[in-house]
């Protein structure tokens, strides 16, 4: 099976190497107006960082090609392929001398034992002479034209982050498409990645460059000055994890600003699993969450804490240095970043979550021994109308959140319509939390299940039992009992998820 797997790979990338997609194709992904933008004649030079650890020989050199053949050959001036202790062959002599004779600006630096992603970053950075640093990881396509939209704000500001947009490289055939036109960078209180929505004033604005809290991960360009006046990253953060906060929150308390372009876009290969072990070093990851908390979250930690209350017993290390450093760079404090720059982080990731309008089984008025049932489905699976019970197939209990989404009260995946035309089904879809598709509203007084602000309700023929969305008319296909109902929630309705689309006044 070992076998089985590692030739597919090596077929698939040998594929992905003879058919790269044409600039024509890629640039189709661009907003239509970024052809016309116009930036400034003299842009900074660039070093290019892009760790590896064992990394398929194929997928390394596709990073760097797309990144050659898609820049202005005057502006790369390096590109540092940091090696994180790889144990494959491939990626030792051959590499060696393959880049020395067909990658003049490449250059490969050995880390000599195994320290993680954070570790073979700094060891590229410390190496750089250009003017800006852009930070890769090492299975991605630089798409057209994507350095002069992430360079012309550094020059203009040099305390000025960006992050380019981040497409998808399919794992399985290596497709480029686009994953969205975009998001704000964001958090929740158990520190995973999370998303806002573009404020009005920015879309009105697109495609320039907008202000977002967070960082997506390890894809950005930073100057050089300001990387290291910031003291890069914190070297006590170990192998992966945090890094992008512990950055994200140091550029904006800071005195920086942190900018995605959506002008620039880059993809990246979703990986379904790790393709090495990470290194023995214990929960790493608790313990750099910790310290980014410590240095820089404030009274907020507390937040994490409540989530995540082993945090509290692990030893973040020595925090003297990383605490020095925010005092004599006279940072501003986290309530400042929450209050200003993420104003509406906590109305979508509250730290704790409000109760939810309704939950239970949801059952058509006229024909109570009927739930609805998600059957265990995958996303774009209909929902389907089974008799009530509880087995290992059956999925009939839900959550009317208070983000005013319907979810599996088992697992994220929501209720979702991609299309209201009448007699269309109901599918399911993993919960985004911003609506749209996915808005229910439950009216227990009419007991009709509407879908969004509209005048459609969920709806189902009693001959076949399918469910679908329809013409809201009061029939008795149209009402629906839950089991329990929080009247006082649903009497908050129109007052919870208020939308803030600006900073508050209560710093």
């Amino acid at each position: 099976m070992r076998h089985q797997l590692k030739n597919f790979y090596r077929m698939k990338m040998l594929y992905l190497m003879e058919h790269q997609n044409s600039y024509q194709k890629i640039q189709r992904y661009r907003h239509k107006k970024c052809q016309s933008k116009k930036y400034l004649a003299s842009l900074p030079t660039v070093s290019v960082v892009v760790p590896f650890h064992n990394e398929h020989w194929s997928t390394l050199l596709r990073t760097v090609y797309s990144v050659l053949n898609r820049s202005p050959e005057h502006l790369i001036k390096e590109i540092f392929l940091v090696d994180d202790a790889s144990t494959k062959d491939f990626l030792k002599k051959k590499l060696d001398d393959y880049v020395e004779k067909n990658l003049k600006k490449v250059k490969i630096v050995r880390v000599k034992e195994r320290s993680g992603l954070i570790t073979a970053r700094l060891a590229g950075a410390k190496l750089a002479t250009a003017d800006v640093l852009v930070f890769l990881d090492s299975h991605t396509e630089a798409n057209v034209n994507w350095l002069p939209p992430l360079l012309d704000p550094i020059a203009r500001n040099y305390r000025t982050v960006m992050c380019p947009f981040i497409d998808v490289v399919a794992h399985d055939t290596f497709e480029y498409r686009a994953q969205d036109e975009g998001a704000r960078g964001a958090f929740d209180w158990e520190f995973f990645y999370k998303r806002l929505p573009i404020l009005p004033k920015d879309l009105e604005n697109m495609p320039e460059p907008f202000e977002s809290p967070v960082m997506a991960g390890g894809l950005f360009a930073i100057s050089r000055r300001f990387f290291w006046e910031l003291g890069g990253y914190d070297p006590g953060l170990d192998i992966w994890g945090g890094e992008q906060y512990e950055l994200s929150f140091k550029v904006w308390q800071c005195g920086g600003r942190m900018l995605d372009a959506p002008c620039s876009r880059v993809g990246h290969i979703y990986r379904k699993f790790a393709p090495f072990p990470n290194p023995n070093h214990g929960d790493f990851i608790g313990k750099n969450y910790r310290r980014v908390a410590e240095v820089w979250m404030d009274e907020y930690a507390e937040y994490l804490y409540q989530h995540r209350s082993h945090y509290r017993r692990i030893d973040p290390g020595d925090l003297t240095e990383q605490k020095e450093l925010r005092k004599r760079l006279n940072c501003k404090p986290f309530r400042w970043f929450m209050t200003q720059v993420a104003f509406d982080l906590i109305g979508k990731y509250p730290p704790v979550e409000p109760e939810p309008f309704a939950k239970g089984t949801i059952r058509p008025e006229s024909h109570p021994q009927l739930c609805v049932d998600a059957r265990r489905g995958k996303q774009m699976d209909k929902l389907y109308l089974k008799s009530c019970m509880e087995d290992a197939q059956s999925e009939q209990q839900f959550i009317f959140t208070w983000h005013k989404d319907i979810r599996s009260k088992s697992r994220n995946i929501c209720w979702d319509l991609p299309d209201s035309t009448p007699l269309k089904p109901v599918v399911l879809y993993s919960c985004h939390l911003g609506g749209g598709n996915q808005l229910w509203r439950y009216r227990p007084d009419t007991k009709l299940l509407k879908h969004g602000d509209g005048a459609k309700c969920l709806d189902w023929n009693r001959e076949t039992r399918d469910l679908y969305i329809n013409w809201c008319d009061g029939s008795a296909t149209q009402r629906w009992t839950v089991d329990s109902v929080d009247q006082k929630m649903m009497a908050q309705w129109d007052k919870v998820m208020d939308r803030v689309t600006g900073p508050t006044n209560d710093y």
